[in-house]
């Protein structure tokens, strides 16, 4: 097996020989090669892996067996150490005496790596305690001068990266609001929420008006059974897999106990298919799927082909010949109102009628609604035309002066939202919303700059993250995330396991196929996200104090998010954050582009970009992808836009700074952003699925192949419109994204609802975070309701966020406490 440069076992006890260090600088500048990596045949349903063919394996020594002070060398870089020259200390070093064991009596062990045989240490004057290695100073601070730890250090300034202080689980801050601003962003919330609050005593109150109608006497919220679930548990209909909140119909037969939400006994009622008609749970959509694969015997090969890990259609489970075979009966409403139990081949038993059931205490939701309005009577929110231009932005234009505070997105003909609100971080007070509030409500992106500069300063470099999660011993939880990692290679689409040592000499120095074209790996959710405040405590932290407008982001205290409101010991969704790592290249090369595929997220989202590595391409290199290139680009001709001649015109771009598919030459890679967006309106969606079905057979997905079906073409995220598709977007249905570049260290907030796909440029560390604001609960129920008709083993039909639970926790919370704080200013 093909190994990295560096990837050799270490040196324990003691630094590389000067020689040994050498060659190791020399091996660094050689040709990048290919690591071990398994291809990975189904990483859904836990298939054996696989060895690709075409490696051979070298011993190598396990990563987690390496001594700390020599790792670092090999994941960073290969340093020379700074030794005496013939037993005489350096000039730095004398003049400061910074490596005699005999200064004062005290020790040279460093802080760092823990060791005191190191050939000189820098003593911090702030603490006078720590002192910190030359070698750890150069490996793992880059960028950082001896004066600068002499001055103060890293565990002074609070951005140590050793293990321990990685590790530790910083205090919780709390943010003081004032009363009375307080009470205003409650009421807001609560005016927000109302259309929510309705819809959901609206569905209850219609199916106890229709339960009533059967039983045949008055009945009142009380009346009904109530279903008590623990806190951790979680009901879903049966047969939409939409939650379960409020009311539901359940079949009492014990061994069956069939679950139905609302929304699916209302349509049974209407005499439609229950789940909408594009729901999966149809025979016919069975029969396409089973006529479309060919036998069971093939159908699993098929279906990785066409769902692999990373595509959001993979299934939960595939039906099976017998049930394909088997007859499909009719399920109906009774006259009366009353909905039999579905028959087996539906998942039911068809020996009892369903019965209507409550969660909540009785009457919960009409006493929430009614405090509510109540309380909203006399509030008067945030008075804004959207269909006008930001009167503040446009303050600031009218002076004639270059307003830094917006950024040029779009070049549409209508010209009132071609421009994005990004104001800078140092900028924004605490309580300063009303501005992004202005944009937010209107549904457009907000690009908040200079997020990393109000941090501690702490490192997100990929291999200070991997040392602060790697751990060694038989009794490690997390062990196998230290050592190897399942990414994502975005030329084929496939699932790969790597090696992470090898995933991040990648990440830093780039990594190619055996043909020379780039190989673009994607590492997604790492470390979990459901671990990710406990494995990184102190970039958790880091992480949500970057974050502007708390009152949005925080995920367990801002009061404008609404998923923060759930109560402690229940069962919440998993909002992050979460960590996005990948590979990039500067310029679109059209097949295998670092990319995340365009998709809507049934939340709002704020994503930062943490780091970011240039890799340099030898002209050898480069040369050989522009052979490729072309050779690619009249393949997609022929196969794709059936052309009979390959074209490879030059797109023009009016972007601004975020060119498009052009040609970047090496000296102007250095002023380009991590990752391009392309954030669609939401007004703009019905136009956008249109084109993508009339060109769904130009794109490529598993396996680099034409994709061969589209079940919904932004909720399947198999598509990513490159240049020559948004030009031809723009020409065919007058429709343009929002396309701007996200630099280090910027936040991009996404409104739920709003189509977007990302290219990277760089290798980047994007770390996101969903959240539930006020302005776009709406939204979000209105997404819940269209994930509910996708068929039913589509990956993305699953409602995880319970918006609907959501709201009745938040109208809850923010209803008790207006209350106290209008009772407390009395």
């Amino acid at each position: 097996m093909d190994s990295f440069p560096g990837d050799r076992p270490g040196n324990r006890g003691g630094v590389a020989g000067e020689k040994q260090i050498q060659n190791g600088i020399q091996e660094a500048k050689q040709l990048r090669c290919y690591s071990r990596r398994r291809k990975i045949a189904d990483l859904n349903n836990g298939s054996e892996s696989v060895l690709n063919g075409n490696s051979t394996i070298k011993k190598k020594k396990p990563i987690d067996q390496e001594n700390e002070g020599d790792y670092g060398k090999k994941l960073i870089d290969v340093y020379k150490v700074n030794k005496p020259i013939n037993g005489v200390k350096d000039k730095d070093t004398k003049q400061r005496g910074l490596s005699t064991k005999t200064k004062e009596g005290g020790s040279l062990m460093c802080h760092q790596c823990q060791r005191n045989d190191k050939t000189g240490v820098v003593f911090c004057s702030t603490c006078n305690r720590k002192r910190y290695c030359f070698e750890c100073i150069k490996n793992w601070y880059p960028g950082k001068t001896h004066e600068e730890f002499e001055n103060a250090c890293p565990f002074c300034w609070g951005n140590c990266n050793c293990k321990a202080c990685l590790r530790e689980f910083p205090a919780q801050m709390d943010r003081k609001v004032d009363a009375s601003v307080k009470l205003q962003r409650l009421l807001y919330l609560l005016s927000k929420a109302l259309p929510v609050l309705r819809h959901v005593h609206k569905e209850q109150s219609l199916e106890l008006e229709t339960e009533t109608k059967i039983r045949g006497k008055q009945l009142q919220e009380i009346d009904i059974t109530r279903s008590k679930l623990s806190e951790s548990e979680r009901l879903y209909c049966d047969n939409c897999s939409t939650s379960i909140h409020g009311f539901y119909r359940s079949c009492p037969n014990t061994s069956c106990s069939y679950d139905l939400c609302l929304m699916c006994c209302q349509e049974l009622r209407e005499g439609n298919q229950p789940g909408g008609m594009e729901a999966g749970t149809s025979h016919e959509n069975f029969e396409k799927t089973f006529n479309n694969h060919g036998s069971t015997k093939n159908q699993s090969k098929t279906h990785r082909r066409r769902y692999d890990w990373e595509s959001e259609l993979a299934p939960t489970r595939l039906p099976s010949q017998s049930d394909m075979l088997s007859p499909f009966p009719e399920w109906k409403a009774n006259s009366d109102g009353n909905i039999p139990c579905p028959p087996k081949q539906r998942g039911g038993c068809s020996s009892a009628l369903l019965e209507l059931r409550r969660i909540y205490k009785a009457n919960w939701v009409a006493k929430l609604l009614n405090n509510a309005e109540d309380l909203t009577r006399n509030y008067a929110p945030l008075d804004v035309d959207i269909t006008e231009k930001c009167s503040l932005c446009q303050l600031n234009l009218l002076e004639g002066k270059i307003n830094p505070e917006v950024r040029r997105a779009a070049f549409r003909d209508d010209n009132k939202d071609n421009f994005l609100y990004s104001p800078n971080a140092l900028d924004i007070s605490d309580d300063e919303i009303e501005h992004f509030q202005r944009h937010w409500m209107r549904g457009e992106p907000v690009v908040v700059r200079n997020v990393l500069a109000k941090t501690s300063g702490l490192s997100w470099e990929p291999m200070v993250m991997w040392r602060a999660l790697r751990e060694t011993g038989s009794k490690v939880k997390f062990k196998e995330e230290t050592q190897s990692v399942k990414a994502v290679d975005c030329l084929d689409w496939c699932g790969v396991e790597i090696n992470i040592h090898q995933f991040f000499q990648g990440y830093l120095k780039g990594r190619m196929h055996k043909n020379k074209w780039p190989e673009m790996l994607k590492l997604k959710d790492w470390p979990s996200s459901t671990s990710f405040e406990e494995r990184l405590p102190r970039h958790g932290a880091e992480f949500l104090a970057a974050l502007p407008y708390m009152e949005y982001t925080d995920p367990k205290s801002g009061l404008l998010n609404f998923a923060s409101k759930l109560p402690d010991g229940s069962l919440k969704p998993d909002l992050g954050p979460k960590t996005y790592i990948a590979y990039g290249f500067s310029e679109e090369l059209g097949r295998g582009d670092s990319v995340t595929k365009l998709h809507c997220d049934v939340s709002d989202a704020v994503n930062v970009l943490t780091h970011t590595n240039k890799v340099n391409i030898e002209d050898w290199q480069r040369e050989s992808i522009n052979k490729l290139k072309k050779t690619y680009d009249k393949e997609d001709s022929l196969e794709l836009y059936h052309e009979a001649e390959a074209g490879n015109p030059k797109i023009e771009s009016k972007q601004g700074n975020g060119r498009d598919s052009l040609d970047i030459d090496s000296e102007t890679e250095t002023v380009l952003g991590g990752a391009v967006w392309d954030i669609f309106r939401r007004e703009d969606v019905p136009k956008l699925i249109e084109y993508v079905k009339k060109h769904e057979k130009e794109f490529r997905h598993i396996n680099n192949e034409l994709v061969d079906s589209v079940i919904h073409p932004i909720h399947d995220q198999t598509i990513f419109l490159n240049a020559r598709h948004k030009k031809q977007l723009k020409k065919e249905f007058n429709v343009e994204p929002w396309t701007f570049e996200q630099h280090l260290g910027e936040a991009v907030f996404i409104p739920a609802g709003c189509p977007h796909q990302v290219r990277n440029r760089q290798s980047c560390m994007k770390v996101a975070l969903d959240f539930v604001s006020p302005e776009n609960v709406e939204e979000c129920l209105r997404l819940t309701e269209e994930f509910r008709l996708l068929p039913k083993y589509h990956r993305a039909k699953e409602d995880k966020l319970e918006v609907k639970k959501m709201s009745l926790y938040a109208v809850s919370n923010a209803v008790r406490q207006v209350k106290e704080l209008m009772v407390a200013n009395k």
